[in-house]
């Protein structure tokens, strides 16, 4: 497809992001390693670290100031904070039809409801680098998911986690959170009808637009008191499909995602951390979908937001995939259809909202 086709698709709600298609499908100089944050959030113990006595130690007397990811476990995902940004990095998904169903018991602390879970901050973050509720009161943004909470209704415990701040990101409500966005996370999850395994990483990303000037900059607002927590401007879902349901050649599937080992291979991608190597099963898909963090009509095609991954991994300065998965495996558009079902959800979002002003009317007014 050419840059040409896709700059066209990428044009919506009356928001160009053609310009930013055709960036993303810019290939990168050969000669240049790409670095990626995936490498500094999980370290990886094979690669050898300077002695206390080096030069470089000698500076640093207090230590290595940063940057840091914080690299947090949670029941159903797994998730690296962007403590500059005040966001997630990416978060990580193992998701199974089974994973989906409330349990049948209330062990392991009864299963989600969604009515019961608050936004609250994540204290493991330090309170320097945390996002607040504050920081969204009044700021014309949502408080948007990056780990559905309709992904986690395994348990009270695992819904929970979804709300906490550190797996949020602002993004636009109506037209984007409550619709287009909301319509991409139902067909991530109607996908388990049709393959045994998925495994979705979101990525909040900055990309560059081409100004009337010629030139590429990224423009972003920041929101909260002192302005602190990013609005990014586009945000990625990436699947990795693996398995024909009830296929037992596939990885054995539970309730609970996969974890990253601690000392991850040599590969430094992401598949390995979240317990995805080496699988033997023919029947997989891989797609990239980029979305502009603004309002898109529900008649707009999900293929219109269909990159290569490497643009995606480009961007956001990480390591998804070993080249042969992406080289090898089948575009998810391919194997199955790439249509969104655009369901109503505006009694969920008017409760939403009732929630939400409630809980804004307990927050303290912002002191300016």
């Amino acid at each position: 497809m050419s840059a040409s086709a896709v700059s066209a698709g990428l044009f919506v709600g009356g928001v160009a992001v053609g310009a930013t298609g055709a960036w993303l499908l810019q290939k990168p100089e050969h000669n240049k390693p790409i670095v990626g944050v995936a490498q500094a959030s999980i370290p990886n113990h094979s690669t050898s670290t300077p002695s206390p006595s080096s030069e470089s130690d000698i500076r640093l007397i207090h230590g290595n100031p940063g940057p840091v990811a914080d690299f947090l476990r949670h029941v159903s995902y797994i998730s690296a904070y962007d403590r500059m940004h005040k966001h997630p990095h990416w978060t990580a998904e193992h998701i199974t039809a089974a994973h989906l169903r409330p349990p049948l018991s209330d062990g392991g602390g009864g299963k989600g409801d969604r009515s019961r879970s608050v936004f609250k901050e994540d204290d493991r973050i330090p309170l320097l680098f945390r996002s607040k509720n504050s920081d969204y009161f009044r700021s014309g943004y949502d408080r948007g998911h990056m780990v559905p909470a309709a992904d986690s209704k395994i348990s009270q415990i695992a819904m929970d986690e979804t709300f906490l701040l550190s797996n949020i990101a602002p993004q636009i409500g109506e037209g984007f959170n409550r619709d287009y966005w909301a319509h991409l996370e139902d067909y991530v999850r109607r996908l388990t009808t049709k393959f045994e395994n998925l495994y979705v990483f979101t990525i909040p990303l900055y990309l560059p637009r081409l100004q009337s000037d010629g030139k590429w900059r990224v423009n972003y607002e920041v929101i909260g008191d002192p302005p602190s927590v990013s609005v990014p401007t586009h945000f990625a879902k990436v699947i990795y499909a693996q398995g024909r349901p009830g296929d037992r050649s596939t990885p054995t599937t539970s309730t609970s995602p996969a974890l990253p080992a601690t000392n991850p291979g040599s590969n430094n991608s992401l598949l390995g951390k979240v317990g995805l190597s080496g699988s033997s099963s023919n029947w997989t898909a891989l797609g990239a979908f980029v979305l502009p963090n603004a309002i898109i009509p529900n008649e707009q095609p999900l293929k219109s937001f269909l990159v290569p991954v490497e643009a995606v991994e480009r961007a956001a300065g990480l390591m998804l995939f070993p080249p042969a998965t992406k080289t090898n495996t089948p575009s998810l558009c391919d194997v199955t259809d790439c249509q969104i079902i655009v369901r109503d959800f505006s009694d969920r979002n008017k409760q939403q909202q009732q929630q939400q002003q409630t809980r804004n009317a307990s927050l303290p007014t912002p002191s300016r």
